[in-house]
């Protein structure tokens, strides 16, 4: 199989962190973009080299699609250490095995502590759980690699607690881009929602409190689907069966034709394939459907289930994200949720990285009131930001222009050539939290950055990163950014290298002066 560009990155990123020393590496595939055909294409490398491999997963399903793609894309087959199966003594290098299973203390027991080399936890954003823990803890000379579809900073603060690294990352934003999945459109439904008093319980609201709190608003939110999802197959997220169960016959009254699937549905795979094939146009499920099935066809998505934790949120979404014939795009509904507490995940938190931004999308798409496409609304969102930043900034950014030092401020590098991810950078693992050593500052300070600024080695990292990006591309050095600006010129670091060294040469022939034709604050590079 000829795997895409992103993929053979991906795969050759995670073999390059694994050989410079990290042993517990991520890496982040939003869903539909074939993570697990990269972690496959990984595993092949590794068997290659004589080395035993296990996939860890939570749900059995995840565990018969992970071996079926292996067998499809590599031709390896799999042993199984699930319920009566066991892998010991098996002859095959690859197992499959549900943490469910492995966790327990009699089984995990029996195997040596150096019986697997690789071990790749799917859907890695459980791996914090005590069962992933203490398997992991069992085989802790082995190398790990999270694959997770998680979509930002906050959930990767958490992971980070154990991994060490974030080997690749491709971006939702970065895949709709290069056509590999669908755009999407989030409209905000004009429909306040009450959850002031909904409980918490395990870092998200509590399923039961969430029920109580939907349950007067069904006929409503129905009423509002007929506007939007009257020509679209679409997928309805709820918190509870009965609920789920209720908005199904709610539904079908208001003329659609609805179906409902939970854990206990003894016609689940009839009714799901019912619904791929299209004789239902819309699928109720009460969180049952966020991991480990796929209906590409599906193109509306409402997410009745509000939750705090942007890995539910994007694997709910992410039922939809994927291409098919006739799609143009994904429709995701979002509601005005009422809380006073907490911090809702919006269609805004699927592609920002920063909350600033966030923010601001989600209160612009409130205020269109019609569809908007996430990445034309993310860029404006961006603008509207970055400009009240730079007004907010300007004071202080003056102050730096005007101080007596050859060494640029990093704030004004970053503002200079408009770095959203610098300027609103934290740091996640734990090597990037320590201060920078003394090799990245005396690279910086070499590179015309002031090191004294920077406080994390994660930072440091970024921008010197950054600086050898610029280097290749012929963009405009931090000294350059710092004798124009000071001269007033406004976003040298937008410039290139040619463009800015040429403006210095004249300025320098006419005495360190700027030229009397030329209106700095005005001129284009």
């Amino acid at each position: 199989m000829e795997l895409r560009p992103y993929q053979q990155e991906a795969r050759t990123a995670v073999e390059r962190d694994w050989a410079s020393g990290f042993s517990r590496s991520l890496l982040v595939l939003p869903t539909g973009t074939g993570k697990t055909i990269v972690f496959s294409k990984i595993i092949e490398d590794m068997v290659r080299a004589g080395q035993r491999c296990l996939i860890l997963a939570h749900r059995g399903e995840l565990l018969e699609q992970a071996a079926e793609k292996l067998l499809q894309t590599t031709g390896l087959r799999c042993a199984v250490e699930k319920a009566e199966e066991t892998c010991l003594d098996s002859w095959y290098r690859v197992t499959v095995g549900s943490i469910q299973s492995l966790m327990r203390e009699k089984r995990l027991g029996q195997f040596p502590t150096d019986y697997f080399d690789v071990i790749v936890v799917d859907e890695a954003h459980h791996v914090l759980s005590d069962g992933y823990q203490r398997v992991l803890a069992h085989f802790a000379e082995a190398r790990v690699l999270g694959v997770t579809a998680t979509p930002d900073r906050g959930d990767m603060r958490n992971l980070g607690q154990y991994f060490e690294h974030l080997a690749y990352e491709y971006t939702l934003p970065k895949a709709i881009k290069d056509g590999f999945l669908c755009p999407i459109k989030a409209v905000t439904i004009p429909l306040t929602l009450d959850l002031s008093r909904v409980g918490v319980q395990a870092g998200d609201f509590k399923n039961a409190d969430i029920d109580t709190a939907l349950d007067p608003y069904l006929h409503q939110i129905a009423q509002e689907m007929r506007a939007y999802c009257a020509n679209r197959k679409t997928v309805v997220f709820l918190p509870l069966v009965r609920t789920s169960q209720k908005f199904r016959d709610i539904l079908n009254e208001q003329g659609f034709q609805a179906a409902e699937v939970n854990g206990n549905s003894q016609n689940r795979a009839e009714v799901l394939k019912d619904f791929d094939e299209g004789k239902y146009d819309v699928l109720c499920n009460s969180m049952l459907l966020t991991e480990g099935w796929d209906c590409p066809s599906v193109d509306c998505v409402v997410v009745l289930r509000p939750t705090k934790i942007r890995s539910l949120y994007s694997q709910m979404v992410g039922r939809g994200t994927r291409l098919s014939p006739g799609k143009s795009d994904l429709l995701l509904l979002d509601f005005l949720w009422h809380t006073e507490r907490h911090e809702l995940c919006h269609p805004a938190s699927l592609i920002c990285e920063s909350d600033e931004v966030a923010r601001k999308m989600t209160e612009n798409i409130q205020a269109a009131g019609c569809p908007v496409d996430l990445e034309e609304a993310e860029q404006k969102a961006s603008e509207d930001v970055v400009a009240q930043r730079e007004e907010s900034l300007a004071q202080q950014l003056a102050e730096m222009r005007g101080r007596k030092r050859k060494l640029v401020d990093p704030l004004q590098f970053e503002m200079s050539i408009a770095a959203e991810d610098l300027s609103g950078y934290r740091p996640n693992f734990g090597w990037e939290m320590g201060p920078p050593s003394d090799k990245q500052r005396a690279a910086l300070e070499r590179l015309g950055i002031f090191p004294d600024e920077i406080e994390t080695a994660g930072k440091a990292s970024l921008l010197l990163d950054r600086l050898a990006k610029r280097r290749t591309e012929g963009l405009t050095t931090p000294k350059q950014i710092r004798f124009l600006e000071n001269k007033g010129f406004r976003h040298v670091g937008q410039w290139q290298f040619e463009t800015a060294k040429r403006m210095i040469d004249r300025i320098a022939a006419n005495g360190w002066r700027v030229p009397g034709n030329i209106e700095p604050s005005e001129y284009v590079g």
